[in-house]
């Protein structure tokens, strides 16, 4: 199922809390060989992750993480703005109305409709917080799972070639992308607003404002 868990949050939740950061650890490290810095305990955070993120989780019928991405809004500090501002002609991306989405994980146990559940959980979002577009950072790979999907960016910059070609892309979400994705899910719109509902409640409550 489709968890929304705000950054301060998480802890209440230790089997996804470790599971999530493991996991995180495992593919951009292990698999990826990114950059990255894993603790002592195996998570691999940065400092977004302090910022108070809303994270979108797939929670496995166990409790554990089976894949997820990170969402913050572009009024604070982003990964986009900070260190691939060269991507984008300069200008920093700075809106309301754009959320950056970043870290998009998926364990070595996600099932095939992981990745589109978790597009699905992104368009819920845009819907229920008037956001218009998301903005982030993907590799070649990532392309390739975008298509799949059904619900590919809009390209703003592009570097490098091949497998280490580094893009950041604008992503908007129509009802059509939202029943594509939804089908490639193999989720009903209705139990993907469930979800969401659970989540949050009705009225939504929004992001804390981070930076």
């Amino acid at each position: 199922m489709l968890r929304y868990i705000y950054g301060t949050e998480l802890p209440n939740h230790p089997k996804l809390h470790d599971t999530m950061f493991r996991d995180r650890a495992d593919q951009f490290k292990a698999r990826l060989n990114w950059d990255v810095r894993v603790d002592e305990t195996g998570h691999e955070r940065d400092e977004y992750d302090a910022l108070n993120p809303l994270y979108v989780i797939w929670q496995a019928p166990d409790g554990g993480h089976r894949g997820s991405m990170r969402l913050l809004p572009t009024t604070g500090p982003t990964m986009v703005n900070d260190h691939f501002g060269h991507l984008t002609g300069g200008g920093a991306i700075t809106s309301p109305l754009i959320w950056e989405c970043t870290r998009f994980c998926l364990s070595r146990q996600a099932g095939p409709n992981v990745a589109a559940a978790l597009m699905l959980a992104g368009g819920e979002v845009m819907q229920n917080f008037g956001i218009e577009h998301y903005v982030g950072v993907f590799d070649a790979r990532m392309e390739r799972i975008y298509r799949h999907i059904g619900s590919s960016p809009e390209i703003v910059g592009t570097e490098g070639e091949g497998r280490n070609r580094i893009s950041v892309g604008l992503w908007e979400f129509d009802k059509a992308a939202r029943a594509r994705v939804a089908r490639r899910a193999g989720l009903s719109l209705a139990i993907s607003e469930l979800w969401f509902n659970r989540s949050f409640g009705s009225p939504v409550q929004p992001l804390a404002k981070t930076g």
